[in-house]
């Protein structure tokens, strides 16, 4: 049996222990050889292998091993479908890590969908407008790019509660607007480009979220954050250099903003199911992510 249907058989056992439940159906091709827990797990398997490529994760697989194996191109309007089932799958694995967390961090990065000399005449991801990609400034990279951002809130352990992905031109602090509807009671580590004592007191007096940021030097009253602090604001920077080297988050082979963001997902799902076989069925530190899960 190859190394890969190993994986692939592994994850479908971890997966299929959650009892995720399926709100409706792909209704995709004429016969289902595939359930929709299969088309997740080789997904997530390719994922974590650093498999970008769904012609080169056909090619690897050997169909006698897989017998009920689907074609490429169905598997991939399938998994594109399977969007918010592979949502449930992630928050699932992740409510495993999160559920006595009451400190977390929050920041964001760059997503290009193309080098910034070629936006002019791409069509990537340009159907809709609302979905359109745009230009950005990325301030710790100090240069221009051209796509989305990944915003992020992760616990101090590295696991991610909250995702969301916005046009590259969208202000980092936009994005705690948000966090409301789904946090509360907690502290939140961010960087200065989440500055904002309107939204700072909004996010207090709502919903009892205490956001700590540094303040600029210049600013009245200016005192240094605490150690403790910065030193925990660098774990959700290491996830994402860790989506950026073994998952290839940066790599983009998606024509539309559908698969774009499934794909994201995916990878962001298949880090979170790395740390939960880390945790719970090898008992290692759980941001090991090169260890084997077989």
């Amino acid at each position: 049996m190859s190394n890969i249907v190993k994986k692939y058989l592994r994850v479908l056992e971890v997966i299929s222990s959650l009892n995720c439940e399926l709100e409706f159906k792909t209704g995709v091709g004429r016969k289902h050889k595939m359930s929709d827990l299969e088309i997740v797990a080789l997904s997530l398997t390719a994922e974590f292998m650093s498999i970008d490529s769904e012609n080169s994760l056909f090619k690897e697989i050997n169909k006698q091993q897989i017998p009920n194996l689907i074609d490429r191109s169905q598997f991939n309007k399938r998994r594109r479908k399977l969007f918010f089932f592979l949502e449930e799958v992630r928050l699932k694995l992740a409510s495993h890590f999160l559920e006595f967390e009451n400190y977390f961090i929050v920041d964001s990065m760059p997503l290009e969908i193309c080098k910034f000399a070629r936006h002019n005449r791409i069509k990537i991801c340009k159907k809709d407008f609302e979905t359109a990609p745009s230009k950005g400034f990325c301030a710790s990279q100090n240069n221009w790019f051209y796509g989305y951002k990944l915003h992020g809130v992760c616990s101090i352990n590295g696991v991610f509660h909250s995702l969301d992905i916005t046009k590259a031109e969208v202000h980092d602090v936009n994005f705690l607007k948000n966090i409301k509807e789904q946090m509360s009671d907690c502290v939140v580590l961010g960087d200065r480009g989440y500055l904002s004592e309107s939204i700072q007191l909004d996010l207090f007096q709502t919903v009892n979220i205490k956001l700590e940021t540094p303040k600029r030097t210049n600013q009245k009253d200016y005192t240094p954050q605490p150690y403790v602090f910065r030193k925990s604001r660098k774990r959700i920077e290491t996830l994402f250099s860790q989506l950026c080297d073994q998952f290839k988050i940066r790599n983009n082979y998606a024509k539309s903003f559908e698969g774009f963001k499934t794909r994201i997902l995916a990878k962001i799902t298949a880090l979170t199911l790395v740390q939960f076989i880390n945790k719970f069925i090898f008992d290692r530190p759980i941001n090991n992510i090169k260890n084997q899960t077989i």
